[in-house]
């Protein structure tokens, strides 16, 4: 017992803390060391994650910083989820992403203030809602009206939004909750009413008619982020909402404007101009026809006053204007101006003072002052106006085309782009503003190729349409007042009484004299969503002070603009000091194929799933769930049904909620896109269980050996074996690559780092080496269990940030400050020595399973060492080599002219160039001529691999201009690997002679 004492008396010295410090920590409730406590057979997800919540049920007793230093406040804002549905993926990282910078900083010593939250999601929530109305009751919300609508709509929000917030918790986020906030509670509203009161009373929100993306099954404007850009490539049937057949798209159609007074033509026909369209129904609003000044098939316009061209539908002439952003490229170069339905012809009118020309209502029906289509669809009213082109003999071709084709992301519409009263946010100002946060250095986006996003959005500095014809969301605060004279003005105020008063100050006279009418519009979710920061610290009070800024924003790419961008105007605006100072951006989760998950696909698949398990038939029947909730409609369940059968024939298996988070963090989470493979998943799982083995031997060495894994205090001033020196060095090495990736927000490379470590360094390797000292109970036993828990110990609170159910789990059974000086074991000399090793023996098990050598067959293995160095290396191994190569015994001899014994063997190859090796069996194991014909060509191919390589190395070694570029070290390098295969070449040589 007294080698025993050596190892495990000295007690603790804060000094003599290991370096690199490690970044992250997790704090366990450790048993005491007398108390015993077992350790299931293998790892179940499940159980674990029971437990875990079971030692933690109130979330005072959540594990929580050990270090008693105070660094201050952390502050970070989980992006809300929508409350409309369960937690998705993309949620899933971003969570998981904060919630593993969380654990750091409160390692590091800070306090952190993690604030969770939900978002309304005015447009998605009101689009479900309805379907379930519609479903249950066969009502439109117009039926029941406004109130009654927005009555259910709290109600669906007070039965389906608290699911999202429990799978938060389910993944183990270790959030604020005590300041957990709904974007339309009482505070939000509060700070929401006063923001737009300051803009407007500042005169930077404006009400105008203006062009927007409008649905017109919705009803409403919506916003850039909201549609979705369809590629059409050929003509393509498409189903569009409110048709009972599908619309052709991909077309293009060519038809003719008669020039008013224009030249008859040779052929007796009038002169005139054609024009090529996408969209004929729209020809009911063209304002004028467009053409390049420099366009020398419209030259002879230049000089006249003005060219008039008779309008086929109505009784009125346009005119022919002259624009240089015309692309005579296009067709005949001669464009249709439809100003009140297309971006382009929008601006060019108001450059030539051009009135627009409404043609569809908000619901998309024709208008009445067009008696000839009045109230039909649009689309129905193309047919009839192509018909009647051909018809007046205008018509001059129908051709394919390739278009881009706007569609609501909600309602699946074909967006019209409609003039309709909007209120705006002018944000020149405030984006200059933004911009200087960057472009002096104050914020920093990670990673910073997105910082050329950020400048090409804010430039432009457009204003912001922040009004939406809704009945969900925060009802603008803005109130139009009209005297007895007829004059109206709007004011902006919290309340009809606040209205009043500022009216009364405006125009003077007495209240009764006033009549106040509130704008039945609601502000675009993002509105709210920008004042989050500081509207979630209690702004406008001056409390919200003292939490705020945040220190880091995370969140994903694609709303850099529409969230971050916005966050950043509306937090330098009103309270004169950015948001935050530090942006991290993540990639878009998609599918195994790297396809974007969406409901359109069917691919969506929930963390739950993934984390518990689902057969065929439960996933079939959360579809049919979301269906009844109205989260997907009937084409979107029969997309789902059809892409899950497929990806899923067999179901989900059960990964368990480290495994997930493990995986979403093994991926470099920067990229643009990141692919998520539930296969890889369940392999994590199994990575896992791996650890949960190693910690069982551990535990069961500890017993043989009659000790505690508790005892263990130290490792300073034992005396390592070299395996024992080897593998600290590897931990050493894999906690240095954590610390530098918490830093920089590469967690792919601390996953990564500790799954090698742990699976093939610790698991796979070492551990097998200890099995006979410590099976004979030998001083080095003890050694190697003291080795094995100090690894377990600081590799598992490495992991805790990433698996913190399984850490907390295992960091139960062992002490979590074992004293170790890691930068004493770095020894690159050992690594490559031992990584030599390592492989020879796997070269040996290849061959072995290669040839169905058994533990029956009784395998001896020789090594032929190809040099008297080789020998001596070798010989420091043997035992390890055995167990590792998993043969009944190991011979050691010299690879001279005398070592024919390969001859004699059953199975003979090289190993890399330190030795070649020879197996010899029991009688029972028959070697056929296939067999020996097969390894011998194994043996030709390796070696014609080793000789082209060989051939590599030594043309750049000749090059003069490689002598003279390279360095010393890489010089060496080179040398030492010819050195290597003309070794390795030369005992293939021999074995074969």
């Amino acid at each position: 017992m007294r080698n025993i004492k050596n190892v495990t008396c000295k007690v603790l010295q804060q000094k003599y803390l290991y370096q690199p410090r490690l970044s992250i920590l997790y704090y366990s409730t450790a048993k005491n060391a007398d108390t015993k406590v077992h350790l299931a057979a293998g790892y179940q997800p499940k159980d674990v994650e029971k437990a875990y919540w079971e030692r933690y049920k109130e979330e005072a007793n959540l594990p929580q910083a050990g270090n008693s230093c105070n660094r201050g406040p952390y502050r970070m804002l989980l992006p809300p989820p929508n409350v409309t549905g369960n937690l998705h993926l993309g949620h899933a990282l971003m969570a998981t992403v904060q919630d593993v910078i969380a654990r750091q900083q409160r390692q590091l010593g800070y306090e952190v203030d993690w604030v969770p939250g939900t978002d309304h999601a005015g447009i998605a929530t009101q689009v479900v809602v309805e379907r379930t109305l519609t479903t249950a009751q066969g009502k439109t919300r117009h039926d029941i009206g406004r109130e009654a609508f927005l009555e259910e709509v709290w109600r669906w929000k007070a039965a389906k939004g608290a699911g999202i917030v429990q799978d938060l918790r389910l993944l183990g986020c270790n959030l604020n909750w005590s300041r957990e906030y709904f974007t339309m509670d009482e505070q939000q509203a509060h700070a929401v009413n006063v923001a737009f009161e300051r803009l407007f009373d500042e005169g930077l929100i404006k009400r105008r008619n203006s062009l927007v993306n409008w649905s017109t099954t919705l009803q409403s404007a919506i916003s850039d982020i909201e549609v979705e850009l369809m590629d059409i490539k050929e003509p393509t049937d498409i189903r569009v909402p409110g048709y009972k057949h599908s619309i052709a798209f991909g077309r293009i159609f060519d038809f003719a404007y008669t020039v008013v007074d224009g030249e008859t033509q040779p052929d007796g026909s009038a002169e005139e101009i054609v024009v090529a369209t996408t969209r004929p129904e729209t020809i009911l609003g063209d304002v004028a026809v467009a053409v390049h000044p420099l366009d020398p098939r419209y030259s002879k316009y230049r000089n006249k006053d003005m060219v008039q061209l008779k309008h086929p539908f109505r009784n009125d002439t346009i005119p022919l204007v002259f624009d240089l952003a015309v692309n005579r490229d296009f067709g005949t170069g001669a464009v249709k101006i439809t100003p009140a339905h297309d971006k382009f012809d929008f601006e060019l009118a108001a450059r030539h003072k051009l009135e627009p020309r409404q043609v569809f209502s908000q619901d998309g029906l024709i208008l009445d002052t067009f008696k000839d289509f009045e109230g039909m669809l649009r689309f129905e009213a193309r047919d009839q106006i192509v018909h009647l082109l051909e018809s007046m003999g205008l018509l001059r071709q129908v051709r394919p085309h390739p278009i881009q084709l706007p569609i609501c992301s909600r309602s699946k519409d074909v967006i019209e782009y409609m003039i309709w009263p909007q209120w705006f946010l002018n944000c020149k100002e405030m984006a200059q503003d933004a911009l200087s946060e960057l472009n002096s250095g104050r914020l920093q986006i990670v990673p910073s190729n997105f910082e050329v996003e950020w400048d090409r959005w804010l430039q432009d500095g457009r204003d912001w349409c922040i009004s939406r014809q809704l009945w969900w969301g925060h009802q603008v605060p803005a109130y139009q007042f009209s005297d007895a004279q007829g004059n109206t003005h709007w004011v902006a105020a919290p309340s009809e009484q606040e209205a009043s008063k500022k009216a009364i100050a405006l125009l003077g006279g007495s209240e009764e004299e006033l009549t106040l009418v509130r704008d039945p519009d609601v502000l675009d979710t993002w509105f709210s969503s920008a004042l989050l920061p500081f509207s979630a610290a209690g702004w406008p009070n001056a409390s919200y002070k003292e939490k705020y800024p945040l220190d880091i924003m995370q969140t994903g790419h694609d709303i850099l603009f529409f969230w971050v961008a916005r966050m950043m105007m509306m937090g330098l605006k009103l309270t004169g000091e950015a948001p935050f100072n530090k942006v991290l951006l993540n990639g878009i989760v998609c599918d195994a194929h790297g396809r974007k998950m969406s409901k359109s696909l069917g691919n969506i698949v929930a963390p739950q799933q993934v984390v518990r398990g689902a057969s065929l038939d439960s996933i079939m029947d959360g579809l049919e769930q979301s269906l009844q909730a109205g989260v997907i409609n009937e084409a979107e369940m029969d997309v789902s049904y059809k892409c899950m059968s497929k990806m899923f024939p067999k179901g989900i298996q059960e990964c368990g909620t480290d495994a997930l988070r493990f995986t979403l963090l093994s991926h470099n989470i920067k990229n643009h896109f990141i692919n998520f493979d539930v296969t890889t998943c369940h392999t994590n799982k199994l990575f896992i269980n791996k650890i949960w083995q190693a910690m069982r031997f551990t535990m069961g060495a500890a017993e043989r050996l009659s000790i505690s894994l508790h005892q263990y205090e130290t490792l300073d001033g034992v005396n390592l074996g070299t395996w024992d020196r080897w593998i600290i060095g590897r931990l050493g090495e894999t906690l240095a690559i954590c610390s530098d990736s918490y830093k920089n927000y590469n967690f792919h490379m601390a996953t990564a780092a500790l799954k090698h470590f742990f699976y093939q360094n610790l698991c796979d390797t070492y551990l097998e080496t200890t099995k006979t000292e410590i099976n004979h109970r030998t001083p080095n036993g003890y050694i190697h269990v003291g080795t094995l828990t100090a690894c377990l110990s600081w590799g598992l609170q490495a992991m805790a940030p990433f698996t913190p159910f399984v850490a907390s789990e295992l960091l139960q059974h062992v002490p979590l400050n074992i004293e170790v000086k890691l930068s004493e074991y770095a020894d690159r000399k050992l690594d490559a020595e031992i990584n030599d090793i390592v492989g020879i023996c796997q070269s040996i098990r290849q061959l072995k399973s290669k040839n169905k050598v058994s533990k029956r067959h009784e395998p001896n293995l020789t090594l032929f060492a190809s040099s008297s160095e080789s020998e001596e290396i070798l010989g420091r191994h043997l035992q390890q080599i055995q167990l590792l190569a998993r043969c009944e015994s190991v011979d050691l001899d010299m690879l001279d002219e005398n070592s024919k014994h390969s001859r004699k063997m059953n199975l003979f190859s090289t190993a890399g160039p330190l030795c070649s090796f020879g197996i010899t069996m029991s009688d029972d194991f028959g070697m056929t001529v296939k067999q020996r014909e097969e390894m011998i060509r194994v043996n030709i191919k390796r070696l014609k691999r080793l000789m082209t390589e060989l051939q590599k190395y030594r043309m750049r070694l000749d090059n003069e201009a490689f002598q003279q570029m390279a360095d010393k070290e890489t010089r060496e390098h080179f040398k030492n690997r010819v050195k290597e295969l003309e070794a390795e070449i030369e005992t293939i040589m021999q074995e074969s002679a």
